[in-house]
C-alpha cells in the first residue's frame, strides 16, 4: 500500500503562527512522549513510521512548502510539488502519476490519500491498512474512512451511509457538507460518519479514469502543463460520481486542529517562550514567539499568540472568526523555517527616494549551508552575532567568527556554512526588497568547494 499525504494550505485560522510560508501543520507547538515540541507533520511521520508505512509514503505539497517540508522531516520523505496550487484533484493526479510512470509501481496496488495533520492515536493509521483489504474483498471502486461523531459538529462534512454491510463496513448513500445542527442530529442519527478526508483506491482505477477524461499520463506532461487540470476538489471531480463506494468506521480519537480553541486543548503546556500567566487567569494558553516577556492578568478562556506577524488575543470560543478577520493583511510573512535554517524579520522601512531597508536574523543550523547566490537589485550587510562558520566571496573562502562584518554588493557571489550554530543580522538595502531577486549558482556546499580556489585559514 502507498500512502499520498496532502500537505497545502496557507490559511490564517492560526495567525499569527500560521502565514503564506508556514501553514498550520508547521507550527511546532505539539509535546513528544519527552516533551520535545513538534509539528503536526512531524507528529504524523512519527506515527506512520510506528505502524510501518512510512517508507511507502509520498507528499503532495506546493513550492512554498518544500524547504520547510526537508527542514522537519530531514529530506526522508520524497515530495511531489505543485507547479501551482489547483485544489486536491489535480494534487492527486499529479501524485498518482508519479508513483505510476516515475517509480514504477504496479497499477493493482493500493494507493490511501490522508491529510498530512490529522490528530489521531497510532490506531488510526493501522485503520489505514484495511483500506486496502476493502478493495481486495469487495467489488467498490474506492474506499473511504469515516469518523464515529462523538457530537453534532457544523464544521465536518458527514459519509452518509446506504446500507450497512458488515463489520462497521457500510456502501455510500452520498455526502452532506457542512450542515446546521438540526441537520447533523439528523445525520449522525441515521448513521452519518464525520468525512475525515482519507480514501483509497487502486492505481488502475484513477489511471482508467483519466483515460476517460483524456488527461495524459505522463509525469512530465502533467508538470508543464498542470494549470489544464481542472482547478477542483477530488471529492467533487471523483467521489460524488462514484456509486461503488465503501466506508470503513473508525471508533477511536480523532480532531482536527484547525483553530486555536481546538489546538490549545492538545498542548501540553499552557505557556510556551517568554511571559508570565497569573493565577487569577484560567483557562489561558499563551505562545510567545518573540525574545520580549509577554505577561497575562486577570484575563480568563482567551489564546495569547505572539510572532513577528501580529499579536493576537483572543476568547477561545470565538477564535475560529479569525481568518476572516485578518484576511486583508497580505503582507509578506515576517518568518520563514527553511532547510537551513530560519529567519525572521526584525524591521523593515521605505524612505521618500524608494530606497527600502530591511533588518533579518538568520539561524543556520549546524553543517547547513546557504546556497551560493547573487542579487542583482540589493546590497547585504552581513553582522555574524553567534558562532563559527566559513563564508564564501567570490570566490574566495575564509573563515568567520561572532563580531565579523561583511558588506556584499550587488552581482556579488556568496555564501555561507555554519560550523555550529551560526546566527546573522542581515541588512537588505535596495529599491526592491523581495525574496525573487535570487540568481543561485549552486546550493551544496561541495559545489560551492569545488568553484573558490582562493582559501583564507579555512580547512576544507
Amino acid at each position: 500500500m502507498r500512502l499520498v499525504l496532502l500537505s497545502g494550505g496557507s490559511g490564517k485560522r492560526l495567525w499569527p503562527l500560521s502565514n503564506d510560508a508556514r501553514s498550520k501543520q508547521f507550527l511546532r507547538i505539539l509535546e513528544d512522549e519527552k516533551g520535545n515540541f513538534q509539528s503536526m507533520v512531524q507528529r504524523v511521520c512519527n506515527q506512520l513510521s510506528e505502524v510501518g508505512l512510512l517508507d511507502s509514503t509520498i507528499i503532495a505539497t506546493s513550492k512554498s512548502q518544500v524547504e520547510v517540508l526537508n527542514s522537519q522531516l530531514n529530506n526522508s520523505l520524497p515530495l511531489v510539488v505543485e507547479p501551482e496550487r489547483r485544489d486536491t484533484f489535480p494534487a492527486i493526479v499529479l501524485s498518482v502519476i508519479y508513483l505510476y510512470s516515475v517509480l514504477g509501481v504496479n497499477g493493482n496496488e493500493t494507493v490511501g490519500i490522508l491529510p498530512v495533520d490529522p490528530f489521531v492515536d497510532k490506531a488510526f493509521f493501522e485503520k489505514v491498512k484495511e483500506l486496502e483489504l476493502i478493495l481486495e474483498h469487495n467489488e467498490s471502486d474506492i474506499a473511504l474512512m469515516g469518523v464515529k461523531p462523538s457530537f453534532p459538529s457544523e464544521k465536518y462534512g458527514y459519509i452518509v451511509p446506504e446500507k450497512v454491510l458488515s463489520d462497521g463496513k457500510y456502501k455510500v448513500s452520498g455526502f452532506f457538507e457542512k450542515p446546521n445542527k438540526d441537520k447533523a442530529n439528523e445525520l449522525i442519527n441515521n448513521g452519518a460518519l464525520w468525512n475525515c478526508g482519507v480514501f483509497a483506491f487502486k492505481i488502475s482505477y484513477l489511471i482508467d479514469l483519466l483515460k476517460e477524461k483524456g488527461i495524459p499520463i505522463d509525469y512530465e506532461y502533467l508538470l508543464e502543463n498542470y494549470n489544464e487540470l481542472n482547478k477542483i476538489s477530488f471529492d467533487f471531480e471523483v467521489l460524488e460520481k462514484t456509486n461503488n463506494i465503501i466506508t470503513l468506521e473508525y471508533d477511536g480519537y480523532w480532531k482536527d486542529l484547525g483553530t486555536w480553541n481546538t489546538l490549545t486543548e492538545e498542548m501540553g503546556s499552557s505557556k510556551i517562550g517568554k511571559g508570565l500567566i497569573s493565577e487569577d487567569s484560567k483557562n489561558v494558553h499563551l505562545i510567545n514567539e518573540l525574545d520580549i516577556p509577554v505577561t497575562v492578568v486577570g484575563i480568563s478562556d482567551a489564546v495569547v499568540a505572539v510572532s513577528s506577524d501580529g499579536i493576537l488575543i483572543s476568547d477561545k470560543e470565538k477564535s475560529p472568526t479569525i481568518k476572516d478577520l485578518v484576511a486583508e493583511f497580505d503582507g509578506r510573512p515576517m518568518y520563514e523555517e527553511r532547510r537551513w535554517g530560519w529567519y525572521r524579520i526584525l524591521d523593515f522601512v521605505r524612505y521618500d527616494n524608494n530606497e527600502e531597508v530591511l533588518t533579518k536574523k538568520i539561524r543556520i543550523k549546524a553543517g547547513a549551508n546557504l546556497s551560493y547566490q547573487y542579487h542583482e537589485l540589493r546590497k547585504e550587510t552581513w553582522t555574524i552575532i553567534k558562532g563559527e562558520g566559513i563564508i564564501a566571496l567570490n570566490g574566495e573562502l575564509k573563515a568567520i567568527n561572532a563580531g565579523d562584518v561583511f558588506e556584499i554588493n550587488a552581482g556579488i557571489r556568496h555564501a555561507i556554512k555554519a560550523i555550529g550554530d551560526l546566527e546573522i543580522i542581515e541588512v537588505q538595502r535596495g529599491t526592491q526588497l523581495v525574496e525573487e531577486d535570487i540568481v543561485r549558482l549552486y546550493q551544496s556546499w561541495k559545489d560551492v568547494e569545488l568553484n573558490c580556489k582562493n582559501i583564507h585559514n579555512v580547512q576544507v
